[in-house]
């Protein structure tokens, strides 16, 4: 029996993707193994959102060589897709894959070709199929694919295709398949995930899924992944503030808080209505957690788009920020603006955002201190006897408990936090 070891970069689709393709390899025979074992053939799913994501791609090839020399070493994901060129300079590599060949990994994994198909070309979703996940508390669930938007910084278009839906049927029977084997808690994911059921030939929207799966109470929780701001609209949230099963927590990739940062990065939405957006959001769930996507240093970004950004996200209630300094990617229109911004700047700039952030997610975590929070438990640590879990507003915590709690749901009521996790004590046992 071979072993594989796959490792993963990027993105909640990509981290299904990964589920889904050691699922096929174990039915196909192979062994998975930790990536940081010897292995007879190692697997990098591979992010290509930032120089740094490629950067890790490229180490964790060689990394892998390392650990075995006479392995198989293969690449695939985000970065083989857009750049496969790049990667076949590396005398490490073995083989890549691009996105498409997932679908087909257990039978492709030991050919001698490069194999990246037009992923462009690519008009209906083909679904990879998975019924279990590492975590076995959480489970990602794929329901969309590819991106039409073109946004002038972002390559994820190149790597993804268009945009495409999974039929409601598949999503439906995925959720029952995922909660049949035990899992409590299923987050939608996908690349746009505000347009799906757009291209369907009888077309529907995000929320006429969640309402379907939301009245079939499958499963006890329900989150959804990032969707854009344009796209959270008023029956979404009526629909997650009513809702027993949908977790109360939006991330929105802002990116900036300047309106004319905004423009020259085609994000079809101003400052005021993201501001806007985040007061419905608040009125609907006093309690949800709001996240966001932000970055620092676009090119042209002067000094005052930037105070301009600063101040969005030191107005609005945010409970947490993704900070990623802007990372030029050939073939975007941003690529070729003009006024690109010293790494200094971005690095500066970046600093101050995630300074925000951790107040932001400090204030929001102290938020709850003496309250009751339903609670999912994930795991158990045998050394301190302490549990860690998940609130419904997506707050990590972790509290004295017995192994046997691990997928179930409890009462906890919060004792502290810091910038990270809340603490908190058993207070009873919600559901088996």
């Amino acid at each position: 029996m071979k072993r594989v070891a796959i490792s993963t970069l990027g993105c909640k689709t990509n981290q299904f993707e990964s589920a889904a393709m050691i699922e096929q390899l174990k039915t196909a025979g192979y062994r998975i193994v930790p990536f940081t074992e010897p292995s007879d053939i190692y697997i990098i799913n591979s992010c290509t959102v930032t120089a740094r994501t490629d950067a890790e791609t490229r180490r964790l090839i060689r990394r892998a060589r390392r650990l075995n020399p006479a392995s198989r070493v293969v690449a695939t994901g985000c970065y083989a897709q857009v750049s496969p060129g790049e990667l076949e300079k590396m005398p490490e590599l073995d083989c890549i894959l691009g996105n498409m060949e997932k679908q087909n990994i257990s039978a492709l994994l030991e050919t001698t070709d490069n194999t990246v198909s037009d992923i462009a070309a690519i008009a209906q979703a083909e679904p990879l199929k998975l019924t279990s996940f590492a975590e076995h508390t959480r489970a990602f669930l794929q329901i969309q694919n590819g991106c039409n938007s073109f946004c002038a910084y972002c390559i994820v278009p190149y790597a993804r295709g268009r945009s495409r839906s999974v039929k409601p049927d598949d999503i439906l029977q995925g959720v029952q398949d995922l909660a049949d084997n035990g899992f409590k808690e299923i987050v939608l994911t996908g690349i746009h995930l505000g347009a799906y059921g757009l291209d369907l030939k009888q077309p529907m929207t995000l929320t006429t899924l969640v309402r379907e799966i939301d009245t079939t109470g499958i499963v006890p929780r329900l989150r959804i992944g990032s969707i854009e701001p344009n796209e959270v609209n008023e029956d979404l949230l009526n629909l997650m503030a009513t809702s027993h099963i949908i977790c109360p927590h939006l991330h929105l990739p802002l990116q900036s808080g300047s309106d004319s940062v905004l423009k020259r990065m085609g994000r079809p939405y101003t400052s005021e209505v993201f501001r806007k957006l985040v007061a419905r959001i608040t009125a609907a769930m006093p309690d949800a957690f709001i996240g966001a996507d932000v970055i620092a240093g676009f090119p042209g970004e002067t000094d005052e788009e930037f105070k301009d950004t600063v101040k969005l996200l030191e107005e609005l209630p945010f409970s947490d920020l993704h900070v990623f300094p802007y990372s030029s990617r050939p073939g975007t229109r941003a690529a070729e603006m003009a006024g690109h911004i010293a790494t200094q700047i971005i690095t500066e700039r970046a600093a101050i955002m995630r300074s925000i952030a951790t107040m932001k997610k400090t204030l929001f975590l102290e938020r709850f201190t003496g309250k009751t929070l339903s609670v999912l438990v994930q795991g158990h640590d045998n050394k301190t006897g302490e549990c860690r879990g998940l609130t419904p507003n997506y707050i990590s915590t972790s509290f004295l408990g017995e192994k046997t709690l691990v997928n179930r749901e409890v009462a906890i009521t919060i004792t502290g936090s810091n910038n990270e996790i809340c603490t908190g004590e058993l207070k009873s046992v919600v559901a088996s």
